[in-house]
């Protein structure tokens, strides 16, 4: 797992960065936007590391041109962003359609083609509107057709501009850290037990809702590809003599949550197992997971285009018997590298291994990596030797799992594009490849040397031999593998379903 490899990826690679409409657009209360989720939740005394918020933020929303020429210095070929819910539908419903906000999305996109890059969109981002919060928010089953109607205005206004769109970033991450432990907005942990799988339950029928709008009424017409990211983290036992260590590594479902309805059309028995028996150990008579009709099994099953994976790091696992969510516990080797975030060691290793698994079980299905990136913390420096050395490793890794294991990965997304708001630990984390100098009240953008490193990793398709190459001749230390012939990748679209690893508890 430590050699290095030289190659190309397919002519027709993907290469992007990433980044989130609250984290970066500030404009809180500018051109009509309603209030958010996150707008409450970083006011609230005591959620936010240091009181930040992202009223500011990066102040995207008024650098557009700031942004766009950074995104041309690192050299994408594509722009993923996330588009601000309430800046579209202030009430989060379609009585009133703030075209402010939707002319500010259309001159990102006219401006983003303009300079060649392609945006890859995003719908849900964890900014809910405050209003539909107020009513109950992804607990409330009519969120699912408030959900298909943002979705259909978005489809409508915005669709002949975008050829790749995400429903929902990280559904784990909107659930578990939203709904049981609180330390995301909304800030729910009074029901632990049981609002989670409401909750997940109603995302799951929105996605599946807003897929199909687009089917029915845009794709012919627009010719787009739409898809849901979940992270993934991999996960491995923690003592590899130990039977149920293992067990607790190939249990690691939460991804299949989310998965298995979309892509088989039911929960996979691995969940409803789990579940339940958390659920008669907890002293209930059934599970605390819904059930999908059978006709709700057949809208869901199949809404997907292509595979959208965020992934970071990997894990140890180890049984528990603790709490009623889960069996496993996560834990690192004190050998990988730590970074800005405790949550986040460095383990490239696990990426290739990761990939190959989606391969192998799910019958090599296009794949875009939406999201891998680190962080830092502490005094700034632009010379973030630690990140390049972090992308070079990780990406290394995808070029592996192409070339030597036939994965069919059409794209690599880096996050993110500036140092931002990273939700609950606020600017104090960055995982930007440029630095946002926060004591300006210009909020300028400056480069870190990780930009002409990934630039160049693009410009090249990869990693090509150095003695043909001399930026890598004198920035790498590799050991050379024979080269591998290049290949294409093969989009196509079989029924498949999600790694069924679990991510950590705070991401980007």
């Amino acid at each position: 797992r430590q050699m290095y490899h030289y190659g190309n990826f397919s002519q027709n690679f993907l290469w992007g960065v990433s980044s989130s409409a609250y984290q970066i657009e500030g404009a809180w209360r500018e051109d009509g936007k309603g209030l958010s989720i996150w707008d409450k939740f970083t006011h609230t005394p005591g959620k936010i590391s240091e009181h930040d918020t992202g009223d500011v933020a990066c102040n995207s929303y008024n650098k557009m041109e700031d942004d766009i020429a950074a995104l041309k210095k690192v050299k994408v070929s594509h722009y993923r962003f996330s588009i601000s819910w309430p800046r579209i539908l202030p009430d989060g419903t379609t009585k009133y359609i703030n075209q402010a906000g939707l002319n500010y999305y259309k001159k990102l996109l006219d401006s983003l083609i303009a300079a060649n890059i392609e945006p890859q969109v995003t719908l849900y981002h964890w900014d809910l509107p405050q209003a539909l919060q107020d009513v109950g928010g992804w607990e409330n089953e009519t969120i699912i057709e408030r959900f298909k109607e943002y979705a259909d205005v978005l489809f409508e206004n915005l669709g002949p501009k975008v050829k790749l769109w995400i429903t929902f970033n990280e559904p784990f991450v909107i659930t578990v850290l939203g709904h049981v432990q609180g330390a995301h907005a909304p800030g729910l942990n009074d029901r632990p037990d049981t609002l989670p799988y409401i909750v997940g339950h109603n995302i799951i029928k929105s996605h599946a809702e807003a897929w199909h709008v687009y089917n029915d009424k845009y794709r012919a017409s627009q010719g787009g590809l739409v898809s849901i990211t979940v992270n993934s983290d991999w996960a491995e036992p923690r003592n590899p003599y130990k039977q149920e260590d293992y067990e607790a590594a190939r249990n690691v479902f939460y991804l299949g949550w989310w998965a298995h309805p979309i892509f088989n059309g039911d929960y996979s028995p691995l969940v409803k197992k789990s579940v339940l028996d958390q659920s008669l150990a907890g002293g209930l008579t059934k599970s605390r997971l819904p059930e999908f009709t059978p006709e709700e099994i057949k809208r869901i099953n199949g809404t997907y285009d292509y595979f959208g994976l965020n992934h970071y790091c990997s894990v140890l696992a180890f049984p528990v018997d603790f709490g009623t969510t889960q069996h496993f516990e996560a834990d690192s080797d004190r050998t990988w590298l730590e970074t800005g975030s405790v949550w986040l060691r460095m383990t490239p290793f696990g990426l290739r291994r990761l990939l190959k698994f989606i391969k192998d079980e799910y019958r090599n299905p296009p794949i875009i990596i939406t999201e891998n990136g680190v962080s830092e913390n502490g005094p700034v420096d632009l010379n973030d030797v630690h990140r390049k050395y972090y992308y070079e490793k990780y990406i290394n890794q995808v070029l592996k799992a192409y070339l030597l294991d036939d994965v069919n990965i059409i794209g690599y997304t880096a996050w993110s594009l500036l140092d931002n708001l990273e939700w609950g630990v606020g600017y104090t984390e960055r995982f930007g490849l440029f630095y946002v100098n926060r004591t300006d009240p210009d909020l300028p953008r400056t480069p870190k040397a990780s930009v002409s490193f990934y630039s160049s990793i693009i410009s090249c398709n990869g990693f090509p031999d150095p003695q043909a190459m001399s930026f890598f001749k004198s920035n790498l230390v590799i050991s050379p593998q024979r080269k591998q012939k290049k290949k294409q990748a093969h989009f196509y679209l079989p029924h498949l379903v999600w790694v069924t690893l679990r991510p950590k508890l705070s991401r980007s």
